[in-house]
């Protein structure tokens, strides 16, 4: 199952830099991961925005639940949730 996901990170301001630099170390780990299994297909970052654009290929609901509250950044997170499916007209046969 495909899904576009916008993920809005709002790190409080008063965060000290220290704790902000590992919670970020963590998370590029995980999502490296996940995109080396193929679950976290693509990611853009949104020009001016700590934001990003991303579509994850996974089993289910429940499994992209699972990810997207295992990431370190999910408790400073804003997350849009959108499910995909093949349009008929899209020459790409790799795209379910």
């Amino acid at each position: 199952m495909l899904f576009h996901v916008r993920m809005d990170v709002n790190l409080p301001p008063d965060m000290p830099a220290h704790i902000a630099d590992e919670i970020r170390s963590r998370e590029k780990a995980y999502s490296q991961e996940l995109q080396k299994s193929g679950k976290w297909r693509h990611i853009w970052r949104v020009a001016g925005e700590y934001a990003n654009y991303s579509i994850f290929d996974v089993e289910s609901n429940a499994q992209l639940h699972d990810i997207l509250i295992g990431l370190p950044l999910f408790a400073y997170m804003k997350i849009s949730v959108t499910p995909l499916c093949r349009h008929p007209s899209s020459i790409r046969d790799g795209d379910m």
